[in-house]
């Protein structure tokens, strides 16, 4: 399986407008070679770059957290959330994406992409510690995406 995107590749620097300097909205990603037998996708992305941070929260920061995504999708728009998935909480509390805003220097997002032999039995809500619990022994294949941004 892997995960791509059509606007950065990996390793590479995130465009502003998917920033809390720009529009503050989700990248396009795209979804390859899921396997057969996955019966649900789970997405994070996080910045382990903020619990170093001097500036930083002092902990992982939690950029979005969708679950129970359809297996048979092969994207994920722009701006957007698959119409299967269940959002869970970022670290802002919110539900949906909350865009890279790194105090000080350039840091890395990890967009990791979990396909599951099962749907996970959460609530919309959940936190990123409740969906990775939950799907402990269920993952078939995981793979991961890294983008980096440092602000202007």
């Amino acid at each position: 399986m892997q995960l791509h995107s059509p606007v950065f590749n990996h390793g590479e620097r995130m465009d502003s407008r998917f920033t809390c300097q720009g529009d503050n909205i989700s990248p396009p990603l795209e979804i390859v070679d899921v396997p057969e037998k996955a019966q649900s996708l789970v997405l994070i992305c996080d910045d382990p770059d903020a619990a170093t941070d001097p500036n930083g929260p002092g902990d992982i920061f939690d950029h979005w957290v969708l679950f129970n995504i359809s297996p048979k999708i092969n994207s994920i728009a722009e701006n957007s959330t698959p119409p299967s998935a269940t959002q869970g909480i970022n670290s802002k509390h919110e539900l949906g994406w909350v865009g890279p805003c790194p105090p000080t220097g350039e840091h890395r997002y990890f967009f990791r992409l979990y396909a599951l032999d099962s749907k996970l039995d959460l609530e919309e809500g959940a936190d990123k510690e409740e969906v990775e619990s939950a799907l402990a022994g269920h993952v078939l294949v995981h793979t991961e995406l890294v983008g980096t941004y440092e602000k202007n």
